[in-house]
């Protein structure tokens, strides 16, 4: 089996590096993305988003796109022509006004086509709304292709269900949903990932069956979240510290264990758009998913109202005053910054008229700047702070010296809840 299977995986991003590197252990793999630098960077044993450490990296690369086991990443189409599976795992983001946009599927589904042969199987990990392999990249295949679909190739669908920084949860360990076009190429893609993912896998009936389960995974978790949210803002009304309730609430054994905070990523802050869309489609207003949108979207506005509040019930002069907010990454640990919700925090201080200072060890500030325009550094600031914002918990900030940090006058506010008595108040 191993021999007759090549595979080329489209997009070497947080979702298709460690998944390359994992059927590199039994497999013939090549790794395809546009991103030249990115691809030199890989080549040369190195991830910068920290998904895969640098000697299992090192050890699973071959030099040439030859066919023997082992991954060879490349921005070159030719060299993965002769693949038989294509696994793609593009971005699926939303536009500005949260709708969702198929930009990404569509180019490597075209990228893809042109290469597409008698027999191939195409397999799709984004995250998207029922019917978007069938009903919208299929069609882009068969175009630039010219073969038929279902007769001459073939598709199938595995969500992805990485966890970026988490390095206890990893693709093998995570058991994994798979479909397939027809019932026989359902049990080639099971197969198929079946030999590397040792947590199992789940075979659904269809392709949509497994994208409705994949987007309603991260709604459940947005609208659970929502709902912490909204009890933190009303137990800070009460003058109740929301953890105490929580973890008085944890004691009965069906009690969720969710926290209120910032609900960035690529994930759960943009997946619930994809369903409410082909909600609205068929006719049906969700009104539950987009409530909880609503709630999470607006915690950066009431955070930044929070902290000020502190600052002036401490006679702390909110215009001018230096305020530093520790991490600007969507989560803890990771350098990702895509959809950060850090950024609203430090646009509505801004509109108070103070000055900010970020701080992340792990975000890249060329990227921080071309995605927000923000300046950032990854060395700790000499100077006195009026305000310091724990925004995201990586493990760098839990041991500073926050005296060392503070001003004759100044708060530290705590949005994650991890600095115990070295905050004035936390979310």
């Amino acid at each position: 089996m191993n021999k007759d299977i090549k595979i080329a995986i489209i997009g070497l991003g947080y979702v298709g590096l460690p998944l390359a590197r994992l059927f590199a252990t039994k497999f013939s793999v090549i790794g395809f993305d546009i991103n030249k630098p990115r691809v030199a960077e890989l080549m040369s044993g190195i991830d910068s988003t920290l998904e895969v450490e640098k000697e299992l990296l090192q050890s699973s690369l071959v030099d040439n796109p030859s066919g023997e086991v082992g991954l060879y990443c490349s921005t070159d189409l030719k060299d993965i022509k002769d693949c038989n599976y294509y696994i793609i795992t593009v971005p699926t983001p939303v536009d500005k006004n949260n709708r969702p946009d198929l930009t990404p599927l569509y180019k490597s589904s075209e990228t893809v086509g042109k290469v597409l042969k008698i027999g191939d199987i195409v397999i799709y990990e984004s995250t998207v709304y029922p019917g978007v392999t069938e009903d919208e990249c299929v069609p882009v295949l068969e175009k630039v292709s010219g073969l038929k679909f279902n007769q001459d190739f073939f598709a199938g669908y595995s969500p992805e269900r990485i966890n970026p920084g988490d390095k206890e949860h990893t693709v093998d360990k995570i058991l994994k949903v798979t479909a397939g076009s027809t019932p026989e190429i359902g049990k080639k893609v099971d197969d198929l990932y079946k030999a590397v993912i040792t947590a199992g896998t789940h075979l659904a009936p269809t392709i949509k069956v497994a994208e409705a389960a994949k987007v309603i995974e991260n709604s459940q978790r947005d609208i659970n979240i929502a709902f912490v949210n909204e009890l933190a803002k009303i137990f800070n009304m009460l003058d109740i510290d929301t953890n105490d309730v929580l973890e008085a609430a944890g004691t009965k054994w069906n009690f969720l264990p969710f926290k209120p905070g910032l609900v960035g990523g690529h994930c759960i802050g943009v997946d619930p758009y994809y369903l409410a869309q082909k909600a609205q489609e068929v006719g049906y207003h969700p009104e539950i998913i987009l409530a909880g949108r609503r709630m999470n979207d607006s915690m950066g506005q009431y955070v930044a109202s929070e902290v000020v509040k502190l600052m002036l019930q401490h006679d702390i002069k909110v215009k001018g005053a230096n305020v530093l907010i520790l991490g600007i990454t969507f989560k803890e640990n990771c350098p990702d910054v895509r959809n950060t919700k850090v950024v609203d925090v430090i646009k509505n201080l801004k509109e108070y008229g103070v000055n900010i200072t970020i701080y992340d060890p792990l975000a890249n500030p060329s990227e921080v700047k071309h995605e927000y325009g923000l300046e950032t550094t990854r060395d700790l600031p000499k100077q006195k702070f009026d305000s310091i914002v724990l925004a995201v918990a990586h493990k760098e900030f839990l041991d500073l010296e926050f005296n060392e940090l503070k001003s004759q006058k100044s708060v530290v506010y705590d949005v994650k809840g991890v600095l115990g008595d070295k905050c004035d108040k936390k979310l």
